[in-house]
């Protein structure tokens, strides 16, 4: 019956409260962001001791955000948006050519 459901999954852009975009990294593009990109620290990051090193997309959710930063995100902090702005999109997926060139 597949693993347990996922409340978000990786390619769906999300918005935060304070109006910030972003892209749910799969764990792969994940851990090149972690190498490549500074974490933000944003408003809304899960950030219990010891978490975030394999995100659970239920209660965690890696983001990669438009200004070229990443956090994990505690799920009730951001929201799906069905159609981004082309701009914002356009600028979130060539941040993510970089990392999977």
């Amino acid at each position: 019956m597949g693993g347990p459901r996922k409340s978000f999954e990786p390619g769906e852009y999300v918005r935060l409260f304070t109006g910030q975009m972003g892209m749910v990294l799969d764990s792969k593009t994940y851990e090149l962001a972690m190498k490549s990109f500074k974490q933000a620290n944003k408003p809304g990051r899960y950030f219990a001791p010891g978490c975030c090193q394999r995100p659970d997309y239920v209660i965690q959710i890696p983001v990669l955000f438009e200004d070229g930063t990443y956090d994990v995100m505690r799920a009730i902090s951001i929201s799906r948006v069905e159609t981004p702005p082309q701009d914002v999109k356009e600028k979130i997926d060539s941040l993510v050519q970089q990392l999977n060139p």
